[in-house]
């Protein structure tokens, strides 16, 4: 049989794919860079001149789940109508990671794994703090909040929240889970000068496991 031949970029996302798919369906702990060679049907040599290790692989799936998570949010910018907070509102059903992600990036709250974790979150950080600062501008042109920092704003919400709500943080407790959770919608209105109660539907979001 002929040796078929792909281009670097579309074997790479071949690769990442696989690894994905397993890490999902087999957990990462108990997947092999062998899984994912036969998994492809790749010669040894080829998956490490991509990915020196499965700690990269893992990388890169994660850069890929947030990159899909983007490009979902992106499409909800564009193709939604209704003023900022309406828009923001679905902004932040689509930014927390699918439900089918969610058993995968779990892992990332073992021990051995916190770099990684901090590096997600810093990442997604990093790609959604401007999409909601498109908002935030939309919604200071339309009256309902008012602030000379969006993009800034945007990024003490969201760095706010991911730390202080994610349990592979912190060992948090319930309580001050809850009691965050129940301060944030009041804590963002004041940050934003918006009005009273327009972000309540953080908590319905929450209490719904989105």
């Amino acid at each position: 049989m002929a040796r078929i031949v792909k281009k670097p970029e579309e074997r790479r996302r071949e690769i990442i794919d696989a690894a994905r798919t397993l890490f999902q369906t087999r957990q990462y702990e108990h997947t092999t860079m062998q899984d994912v060679i036969d998994s492809v049907g790749i010669a040894k040599g080829t998956i490490y001149h991509y990915f020196k290790s499965k700690k990269e692989l893992l990388e890169a799936v994660i850069e890929e789940i947030i990159s899909d998570t983007i490009d979902e949010m992106r499409k909800i910018i564009d193709t939604t109508s209704g003023n900022a907070l309406q828009k923001i509102e679905k902004l932040m059903m689509a930014g927390n990671i699918a439900a089918e992600q969610k058993t995968f990036l779990n892992q990332l709250h073992k021990p051995g794994n916190e770099a990684m974790h901090v590096k997600l979150l810093a990442a997604a950080l990093t790609q959604q703090a401007p999409l909601y600062a498109e908002l935030i501008r939309q919604g200071c042109d339309e009256g309902l909040f008012q602030t000379d920092h969006p993009l800034e704003c945007a990024e003490f919400i969201l760095s706010g929240v991911q730390f202080l709500t994610d349990i592979g943080i912190a060992d948090w407790s319930e309580d001050q889970l809850s009691r965050r959770a129940s301060a944030f919608p009041d804590l963002i209105e004041k940050l934003l000068q918006a009005p009273s109660g327009s972000f309540q539907f953080i908590n319905q979001i929450k209490r719904n496991g989105i």
